[in-house]
């Protein structure tokens, strides 16, 4: 993995896990840890989603939507397991 691709990547789940903190309101852990969660997120959107064959395209957008998904599942889940 090169330099640059790895600050995308970082910058790509930044702006996903702020996305999602607005879509989950009242299960997020606040800017920054929703920021965390997103770039977490988008790592785990970019093993999960190609293997179940889930694409919306290439670039930028498309990149930052499945961070978002990632993102969102994420902080569901992570909502989940704080209340049990």
């Amino acid at each position: 993995m090169q330099f640059e691709s790895l600050i995308v990547m970082l910058i790509v789940g930044l702006l996903a896990g702020w996305i999602a903190g607005k879509l989950m309101k009242g299960r997020g852990f606040g800017l920054f840890g929703n920021m965390i969660v997103g770039v977490v997120g988008a790592f785990l959107a970019g093993l999960i989603f190609p293997a179940l064959g889930f694409a919306v395209g290439g670039g930028f957008i498309a990149s930052v939507f499945h961070a978002t998904i990632g993102a969102v599942i994420l902080l569901f889940v992570i909502g989940l397991i704080r209340k049990a």
